[in-house]
């Protein structure tokens, strides 16, 4: 089932038991879905694809992360809360990500399959785990390990 569906579901759900905060988390992503369709419309393209999907769910977790950030700087534990419980609703979305381990094994295999020898490969190694693993990886983790790799 594609990812737009499992939202909707939940939305629908989610409305009936009256779960607001849920709701408005929900109803956000159902937002930044249409968005992205207008942007496609211009583009001369259809639908919008689960990879679109990932990645406007990413988008919406990194901007939770930094304000949560923010907030506990501020000493807003209220508002760091909300911010909690909107990225456990929108991590439900996401397909389940590699852990620090597989992500540093995947580096390593994404390296020796690119047979990149310097920083100046990082971008060939990068395509290869975006396109092998796309949705699953943390890019500035990865980013971290190849640069540790390719230096030495």
């Amino acid at each position: 089932m594609s990812i737009f569906k499992n939202v909707n579901k939940a939305l629908n759900e989610s409305l009936k038991n009256k779960q607001s905060d849920r709701v408005l988390t929900l109803r956000a992503i159902v937002s930044a879905k249409k968005d992205k369709e207008i942007e496609k419309r211009t583009l001369d393209k259809k639908e919008v694809s689960n990879e679109d999907m990932i990645s406007i769910l990413n988008k919406m977790l990194k901007q939770r992360n930094e304000s949560l950030e923010m907030y506990h700087k501020a000493k807003r534990q209220d508002l760091a809360d909300k911010e909690n419980n909107e990225i456990k609703i929108i991590k439900e979305f996401l397909p389940q990500q590699l852990s620090n381990d597989e992500v540093e094994k995947a580096c390593v295999e994404a390296i020796s399959k690119s047979e990149a020898s310097s920083l100046k490969d990082m971008g060939k190694v990068m395509q290869i785990l975006k396109n092998k693993h796309f949705g699953r990886i943390d890019f500035s983790l990865a980013g971290k390990i190849l640069k540790e790799k390719l230096k030495s």
